[in-house]
């Protein structure tokens, strides 16, 4: 994955075998906030967690309580229940504040980017983490945090980070899904009551998407035509919104490269190709 070479910035405290990787985040969080990207990892990584040796999923950046990295293991014991999580969080006194909530399969630790966990993990999700750095500084840390999963072999692809961001009460969420090799898709996910049109998710695009949502951009042209599909699929509303979303979908797919089924475009959700929203280059 070729990224430009940027620098990125280091907490000033150490843990024991080196320097903490990123600096401190507001650490906002909301129990089930991350339940649509949970859900999503189970359905679509549960196959890879499932064949691990050892399942270990790291939730990055988990804030100022442990709701969501608790949720996490939860639902990923669901689809793989050897599935191991632990929450890393740079700020130590909330390192501090979740070690009464560990127990079997569930610890904290302090750090960073540099993921501190013993080997490869099966999945690393880093959720509302990158929006405060800058857009150049978002490939060096994919690069950083793919290079800390599990590497593909034995009919594995591999382990998944997924990054993303979503509002305070997980309504409206959009992540991207990178493997070893770099991205794979972009996933759209929302509450469909809470939609007037699809473009509404367009505040919600993670740190690499979001400065590219204007004319030009192929993120902007999806989002653009997403609208369109969604004002001609206007009839099928009398059924709900589920079905709107279906039929705009389904006509959506005609133009562009989506690789998800309908059996999760009934969850409010869309995957598309990460190749088809990549940032054009400057």
């Amino acid at each position: 994955m070729a990224t430009r070479a940027t620098t990125l910035p280091h907490d000033t405290r150490l843990r024991s075998g080196g320097p903490v990787v990123g600096t401190v985040t507001r650490g906002t969080t909301n129990p089930n906030r991350l339940r649509r990207m949970d859900r999503w990892i189970a359905a679509t990584h549960g196959a890879e967690l499932r064949r691990a040796e050892d399942p270990v999923a790291v939730d990055l950046g988990y804030g100022a309580a442990p709701w969501t990295a608790v949720e996490l293991l939860g639902r990923l014991r669901t689809a793989a229940p050897r599935t191991r999580v632990v929450g890393v969080e740079i700020e130590p006194e909330r390192v501090a504040a979740a070690k009464p909530y560990e127990r079997e399969g569930l610890a904290f630790r302090h750090g960073g980017f540099e993921v501190p966990v013993p080997g490869r993990p099966a999945l690393v999700r880093a959720a509302n983490v990158l929006r405060q750095y800058d857009e150049e500084q978002v490939a060096a840390v994919w690069e950083r945090l793919c290079a800390r999963l599990a590497p593909p072999g034995g009919g594995s692809r591999g382990g998944l980070l997924v990054e993303g961001t979503c509002d305070e009460i997980g309504r409206r969420h959009v992540w991207v899904a990178l493997g070893p090799e770099g991205p794979r898709t972009v996933t759209f996910a929302t509450r469909l009551g809470s939609l007037d049109r699809p473009s509404d998710l367009a505040e919600r695009l993670p740190k690499a998407l979001i400065h590219r949502n204007v004319p030009g951009e192929p993120v902007h042209a999806f989002l653009r035509d997403f609208d369109r599909a969604w004002a001609a699929a206007a009839p099928y509303a009398s059924y709900g919104a589920r079905q709107r979303w279906i039929r705009t979908v389904r006509a959506l797919r005609a133009d562009w490269p989506l690789m998800d089924s309908p059996a999760r475009w009934r969850q409010g959700e869309v995957t598309v190709s990460w190749a088809a929203l990549a940032p054009r280059t400057r």
